[in-house]
């Protein structure tokens, strides 16, 4: 299944082996899938919903794509699709930017945070967002093991505050805000530090997304000064 997928995602895309010429392509198939989950989230997308949404029966795309599984990995690929150019500016810079632009990915499709989860195989347009990123803190003094774990942590506050934004404006959270506004009102003297939080101007607190690269950023920058500032006899 994995040595499929690897075929599905990297290539060579030969097309079905038997029967007649192809009249579909993996490209037109992820696609598809993609406007079905756009449009109704990952737990409306079946192989089913595909082939009606290309006008093809559900057993004619078997010939292209072994499963579901399958078809939101190569969904993924295309949704992410090419990574930001970080060519220009430093790797704060460089490394600021692509965590919004990571942030917008998640906005454009935001069943994307269900389907990069857990351990699975990458695309290459998936793999080349990790690349960049790792490219930005080439020559700081940081190990590879620690290049990747900075990306790791920067994503996982990007999906985070992704999440929450998604859930932003529900009615679920709505109704809590309403019962927590109700019991700061009466408790609020037993918690003043998280009413004073919950009640500061909206544009101090609507910037997690910013507030949390920086800090990460901040860190990041802390210890390439350290590595910097050791003797030769030290490294």
């Amino acid at each position: 299944m994995a040595d499929e997928l690897a075929r599905l995602l990297w290539g060579p895309h030969e097309g079905p082996k038997r029967g007649p010429r192809p009249a579909l392509s993996l490209d037109g198939i992820a696609r598809a899938g993609i406007e079905v989950a756009d449009a109704e989230g990952l737990a409306a997308l079946s192989m089913q919903r595909v082939a009606e949404l290309l006008g093809k029966t559900k057993m004619s795309l078997y010939r292209y794509v072994p499963g579901k599984a399958e078809l939101i990995a190569l969904m993924t690929d295309r949704a992410v699709a090419a990574p930001p150019d970080l060519t220009a500016g430093d790797w704060r810079t460089a490394l600021t930017e692509w965590s919004a632009a990571l942030y917008r990915a998640f906005e454009r499709h935001p069943w994307l945070l269900e389907a990069t989860v857990g351990a699975r195989l990458m695309g290459p347009r998936e793999l080349a967002w990790m690349e960049r990123a790792l490219t930005a803190l080439d020559g700081q003094g940081l190990t590879g093991g620690e290049r990747l774990d900075a990306v790791v942590l920067l994503t996982s506050h990007v999906r985070g505050i992704a999440q929450q934004s998604r859930a932003s404006g529900s009615e679920a959270e709505t109704r809590l805000v309403t019962a927590l506004a109700g019991v700061l009102r009466e408790h609020g003297d037993d918690y003043p530090a998280t009413l004073a939080a919950m009640t500061s101007p909206a544009e101090e607190r609507d910037q997690a997304l910013t507030f949390g690269v920086e800090r990460v950023l901040d860190g990041l920058e802390a210890l390439i000064a350290r590595r910097a500032a050791r003797s030769p006899s030290d490294r």
